[in-house]
């Protein structure tokens, strides 16, 4: 699996959930991530998961990218992530390859070890999130680099992890018919909490959860709750705003940070963590959640049934801002334009009402029920299995619900 991340967490996690179903679900079947993000070793993998680090980059605000260590030119930051993904798939040997989301990769980087790997029988697959961006903005980003072209040459397959319904991530484009036939939706990931016991002691559950994804750009909406905090505070005839749990992200600025711990030290209502790699047992013991919309905190939310209020971004990309629309039309979450939350007075009282708030599960739009089956996980493992039993014998059938042991799958053929 091949994941560019260059300033966040959403694809590392996406190809975590992933990878940790298919070894689950496959005994003998083994995934390695390649990986940008600078924290890629601080979560857990399941056995016969690996990742492989390349060096990281950052995406500026104006779309453009630079290297994450000062002394090393982008061009040769790319030129050491380019000769590393390609040597770990000539030693690995993939029966299947997953792109998320970039097709060619940064910058082209993954391009080269299509080709060598579309030579060698590979399967070749590209998954995409339910909605990438605006079309006009997306159709800009691919010009010129025949984008549409080289996915119909490389990819055989292409997983849109969201249900039918919800969005088409390449409306507006001009999609190739050959293209479209190989589009297959997935269904939302769906996440659940993890097996084992948390290391580091948990909130009393409860809380109204504050989470900015990777953080990187979470500053505004992390202000926006200590003012509304502090508002109440110095506001004896309004409620109190409820017991509140902020998670930074390990990309939140380090001034930003600072200031943030200061003012929260003062609000006995707030608690703060600066990073925890187990986020699914953080929103599973929330009362609600506020957030800037990525596709893993979207995920999370429906996946624990949790009402939400999402604040999206809406630089460098509108995804959020667009997904935020989609689960407020289909009854799925409430959206807060983000400068809306600088009404600190409006913006506390959405605070107080949002833990009151019915779930997902009972605001729906009923032609969008199928959207909280969320089954994308079994779909992506299922095509998986089809894939790589298909070439010798038959698919397997599904596992039964007492755990037997999984089939033995034979790699590197």
């Amino acid at each position: 699996m091949y994941s560019h991340d260059t300033f966040g967490l959403g694809h590392l996690s996406r190809c975590r959930a992933i990878a940790n179903a298919l070894v689950e679900t496959y005994r003998g079947l083994s995934v390695m991530i390649i990986s940008g993000a600078t924290i890629a070793g601080a979560f857990d993998y399941r056995v016969r998961v690996d990742f492989v680090k390349v060096p990281s980059v950052i995406k500026l605000h104006n779309g453009e990218y630079q290297s994450m260590a000062a002394h090393t030119s982008l061009t040769d930051t790319l030129a050491m992530r380019r000769a590393i993904i390609r040597h770990t798939a000539e030693s690995f040997r993939p029966d299947i390859f997953i792109t998320d989301k970039e097709p060619m990769g940064l910058h082209g980087e993954v391009e080269e070890t299509l080709a060598y790997l579309k030579a060698r029988g590979t399967r070749l697959v590209l998954g995409l999130r339910e909605i990438m961006d605006s079309p006009e903005l997306l159709a800009s980003e691919w010009a010129g680099k025949e984008m549409m072209e080289k996915i119909e040459a490389y990819y055989d397959a292409i997983w849109v992890y969201g249900p039918e319904g919800f969005n088409d991530p390449l409306s507006g484009l001009d999609v190739p018919e050959t293209v479209r036939a190989r589009m297959h939706y997935t269904g939302f990931l769906r996440r659940s909490r993890p097996r084992s016991e948390a290391i580091q002691p948990r909130p009393a559950e409860g809380y109204l959860l504050v989470t900015t994804g990777g953080g990187g750009d979470g500053a505004a909406l992390v202000e926006a709750v200590l003012a509304a905090h502090e508002h109440a505070r110095t506001t004896p005839e309004e409620a109190a705003v409820p017991r509140t749990l902020v998670v930074f992200g390990p990309y939140l600025p380090p001034r930003e940070r600072t200031d943030f711990i200061a003012r929260a030290r003062a609000l006995p209502n707030v608690e703060i963590i600066e990073f925890d790699n187990r986020m699914e047992d953080l929103v599973a013991g929330a009362r609600c959640v506020v957030a800037m919309g990525g596709y893993n905190t979207f995920c999370e939310i429906l996946s624990f049934d949790k009402p939400a209020l999402i604040v999206p971004r809406t630089t460098p990309r509108l995804e959020q801002a667009l997904r935020a629309e989609r689960g407020q039309e289909f009854g799925l979450v409430r959206m807060m334009p983000a400068e809306d939350i600088t009404d600190t007075p409006r913006f506390a009282g959405a605070l107080r009402a949002l833990c009151d708030a019915p779930p997902p599960s009972q605001t729906v739009d009923a032609r969008m029920r199928s959207v909280l089956e969320m089954n994308g996980l079994e779909t992506v493992s299922a095509d998986v299995g089809e894939w790589i039993f298909s070439a010798a014998r038959p698919a397997p059938p599904p596992r039964p619900a007492h755990r037997e042991p999984a089939p033995e799958i034979r790699l590197g053929s």
